[in-house]
């Protein structure tokens, strides 16, 4: 028998591009299916100790949902460095601001902190209009 067991390396990795429609959906439920394309699990040669994921474009970030209270007291804490340098941030203020940084966060809590995080952010673009610049890597629109 010669059964070999055949590895991938990061040279193989075919990355597409997926635009997902954010219109009246769930914070949460959204956040996780980003992720899911962001670190490739979607794909059936998924290797959790590589870099396998995808692009993924988000349009219409204003036009999201939190379901039950959350818009009133959730809060985005983020700290400076100084003393008493944290800043905490409405989530009701930042969807009328900038909406763009809740879904970021909210996908940014569904990836595993591994040193593969921040490679799988840098190919996340979320945009608050249903257009974006990236037409011309042709991306697969998904319905969630």
């Amino acid at each position: 028998m010669n059964n070999r067991t055949t590895w991938k390396s990061v040279k193989d990795v075919k990355r597409s591009w997926y635009e997902i429609d954010a219109t009246g959906m769930s914070l949460g439920r959204l956040a996780g299916k980003i992720a899911k394309y962001l670190m490739g699990k979607t794909s059936p040669e998924y290797v959790p100790n590589l870099d396998m994921g995808h692009f993924v474009i988000v349009t219409n970030a204003g036009l999201v949902k939190l379901t039950g209270k959350k818009e009133s007291y959730l809060t985005l804490q983020r700290y400076t460095g100084y003393p008493s340098g944290l800043k905490k941030t409405k989530v009701s203020e930042l969807m009328k601001n900038r909406p763009e940084k809740v879904i970021h966060s909210a996908v940014k809590g569904m990836l595993p902190d591994t040193r593969l995080k921040d490679s799988y952010l840098s190919r996340l673009h979320i945009y608050t209009e249903a257009t974006h610049p990236h037409e011309a890597q042709k991306p697969t629109k998904i319905t969630v």
